[in-house]
């Protein structure tokens, strides 16, 4: 009975051919479907992104008004670094970028240390801190630049009533970038101080509880608990900030125009300007010089932060 019960199966049921080279007789097709929907971002990339920045690199070898074009190769970037106001704008970029990230990130660790301590009013204090990046920079551009006024402002009215000096803020060729400086960096300290605490509050307490029961004092611990593992959040805050930086217009704009003359002047004020006066060419090789100069900075700054420490 056995028997033919299996001669019967066999006969209905044919055994699975095998491929003369080995496998499933059925090959698995691959779909392209997932693929699809990486379309839609591809297009709006290329449409709004790198289409405008070959553009702006070609230009940047024209000298071109809305309805000609005339290339001339490299002249405007000869001309952008033999003009000594492009140049000192050129200079103030980089001496504006690097200070007010250096203050953001002091200050901001400074704070989320404090704000993650057990200090009374720490939930407001938190929202106080963080309340400017909330703010429109052009409004709080604005805002001090009234108050900084030498003749009429607060600050000085305050300062002379005490008898201490009024200096010119916004009118003094030697402090106008640095007043800028401060109020930029009491705007951003902000979202700085904000990473600063999640990268804080993500560190393990027993680590704190463990030092604290052998006796390690608070820069003990501060010094090799919270700084190392804080290496993440300092780092995203120098890129954001060094970035935002080297980028900033609008707060200086706001403030000074780029004045007294040109000693407030950096990279992207000096483009507007030139884009004012009509050097349509001139100040598009000033958008790729500058596009150059953060993508030469942030790119090795960006690997130095990120790499992972040697395992032990």
């Amino acid at each position: 009975m056995t028997a033919v019960t299996a001669t019967l199966t066999t006969a209905v049921v044919p055994p699975r051919q095998a491929r003369p080279g080995g496998g499933p007789a059925r090959k698995r097709m691959r779909s392209f479907y997932p693929a699809w929907f990486f379309i839609p971002a591809i297009a709006l990339y290329v449409v709004f992104f790198a289409v405008p920045t070959f553009a702006g690199f070609w230009f940047s070898l024209t000298r071109w008004t809305l309805f000609d074009q005339t290339f001339i190769g490299v002249g405007n970037f000869v001309r952008f670094f033999q003009d000594p106001q492009l140049v000192s704008g050129f200079v103030h970029t980089f001496e504006y970028g690097f200070v007010t990230s250096a203050a953001k990130v002091v200050l901001g660790l400074a704070l989320a240390l404090l704000l993650t301590s057990p200090v009374l009013g720490r939930g407001y204090l938190r929202a106080v801190v963080f309340f400017p990046v909330l703010v429109s920079t052009i409004g709080i551009g604005i805002t001090f630049k009234a108050l900084l006024d030498p003749f009429h402002g607060i600050v000085n009215g305050l300062l002379g009533s005490v008898g201490l000096p009024t200096p010119g803020w916004l009118t003094d060729p030697a402090l106008a970038l640095w007043s800028v400086a401060a109020v930029d960096v009491w705007k951003g300290v902000g979202i700085a101080t904000l990473i600063f605490i999640a990268g804080i509050v993500a560190i393990p307490q027993e680590y704190f509880e463990a030092a604290r029961v052998d006796g390690a004092s608070a820069w003990t611990i501060f010094k090799n608990i919270t700084l190392p593992l804080s290496r993440p959040a300092m780092g995203t805050v120098i890129i954001l900030s060094l970035i935002g930086g080297l980028r900033s217009f609008d707060l200086i704009w706001a403030m000074t125009g780029g004045g007294p003359g040109f000693t407030s002047d950096v990279i992207a004020s000096v483009i507007y300007k030139q884009y004012q006066a009509g050097f349509y060419g001139l100040s598009t090789a000033g958008n790729v010089v500058l596009f150059v100069v953060v993508t030469a900075i942030m790119v090795p700054v960006s690997w130095l932060l990120n790499r992972k420490e040697p395992e032990l």
